[in-house]
């Protein structure tokens, strides 16, 4: 929706039908047989770095004996980095001058974002004030959620079809309904850059599986175009195992890179595609290459989030906006706590939309004589 005009922009439903989530644990059998063996060195993954990564995404809670000052030197310290991520809930005024006579383009990670980080990602459910939300924003501004699960799963978990959807990283980007062309009794409204890839991340995916089955904790996920391996709930002492794992399953896969999130190693391929290049993608798309007509605004709090945080910044067109309640370096212009903030700034953006909309229909339409001089 343009900030001075009244009509909105439709943004139809994905019509592909939901497909239940492909977890390790329930995944189909596999017939090669893969030996059980041990990690080659776990030097590996300490000189790699690997190791050193999943600590700094889970930094440990220390135990004090003064909680009180704990907490008070916690929020000395976010109070000083929120002096260079600004509130956008207090900074929503500056963004809204800048939107002015701009479309809005809402991005959303979901994860961490939408609905909070739960230790069994198949129970990281959004809210219904959250969802309702969310369909509010949609009816006045393209929204589209970019997650790192597979499109069927994220599409499942917000149930909303006025959305766009691009899972795995932006790897599978379904269209709106509207633009659906069948060919051959398919839709052929999808972008999905990475899709020679599908047989060799299904295999990762499968031995993945076997190899970390033994640990408690672990899980697998198949996101369709990248695989996770879940450590959140594994004891610190075998994370070394589990990257040594993946480490040397990945030596045999050299178009298979691994990234790190959230206590969560991922498999992905070799390709120069990111969350960042979906959001370039989509705003093509949606017809607004040209910077100076469009504000986008990406709201996330992973590091994958930051790729498209960067395009923002690089492009200086629109705002990334970083979900954390501790400090952390990030290419985002602003900030948000938790996912009730996000809430919050949501609503603000829908408000802001009705009061547009009020304004421009209490203005009068110009009447035919208004030019006319004579008497």
């Amino acid at each position: 929706m343009d900030l001075k005009s009244t009509n909105a922009s439709p943004v139809l439903a994905d019509p592909a039908p939901m497909n239940k989530s492909k977890l390790g644990i329930h995944g189909p059998s596999f017939s090669t047989t893969i030996p059980r063996k041990k990690p080659a060195k776990l030097g590996d993954v300490l000189t790699n770095g690997w190791l050193d990564a999943m600590q700094s995404s889970s930094p440990p809670h220390k135990r004090v004996k003064d909680f009180s000052i704990a907490t008070d030197e916690a929020e000395v310290a976010y109070q000083s980095w929120i002096i260079s991520y600004p509130s956008a809930l207090n900074s929503f005024q500056t963004i809204m001058n800048r939107a002015r006579n701009r479309k809005l383009v809402v991005f959303l990670d979901y994860d961490g974002t939408l609905s909070p980080i739960v230790d069994d990602p198949d129970r990281a459910f959004m809210s219904s004030d959250m969802r309702s939300t969310v369909r509010n924003v949609a009816k006045h501004f393209p929204t589209a959620i970019i997650s790192g699960r597979s499109r069927d799963k994220v599409s499942e978990l917000v149930g909303l079809s006025e959305l766009y959807y691009a899972g795995s990283h932006g790897m599978d980007i379904m269209f709106p309904a509207r633009d659906n062309v069948k060919e051959k009794g398919k839709d052929v409204n999808l972008f999905q850059p990475a899709s020679e890839f599908l047989p060799m991340i299904s295999e990762v995916f499968q031995k993945l599986v076997e190899i970390t089955k033994d640990i408690k904790g672990a899980k697998v996920e198949d996101h369709k175009f990248c695989a996770s391996v879940h450590y959140r709930n594994v004891d610190e002492n075998s994370w070394p195992v589990i990257a040594q794992y993946v480490h040397d399953i990945l030596n045999d896969y050299p178009r298979l890179r691994l990234t790190h999130g959230r206590k969560v190693l991922e498999v992905r391929p070799v390709i120069n595609w990111d969350k960042g290049k979906a959001v370039e993608f989509l705003l093509e798309s949606l017809g607004f290459s040209d910077r100076d007509n469009v504000l986008p605004i990406y709201i996330g709090d992973d590091r994958t989030d930051e790729d498209a945080f960067k395009v923002l910044k690089k492009r200086d067109c629109g705002y990334g906006i970083l979900v954390a309640a501790v400090p952390k370096e990030s290419n985002a212009f602003f900030s948000l706590k938790d996912t009730s903030e996000v809430q919050e700034f949501l609503q603000c953006l829908v408000r802001m939309a009705h009061d547009v909309d009020d304004d421009a229909k209490r203005t009068p339409e110009p009447s035919e004589y208004d030019d006319d001089d004579t008497d």
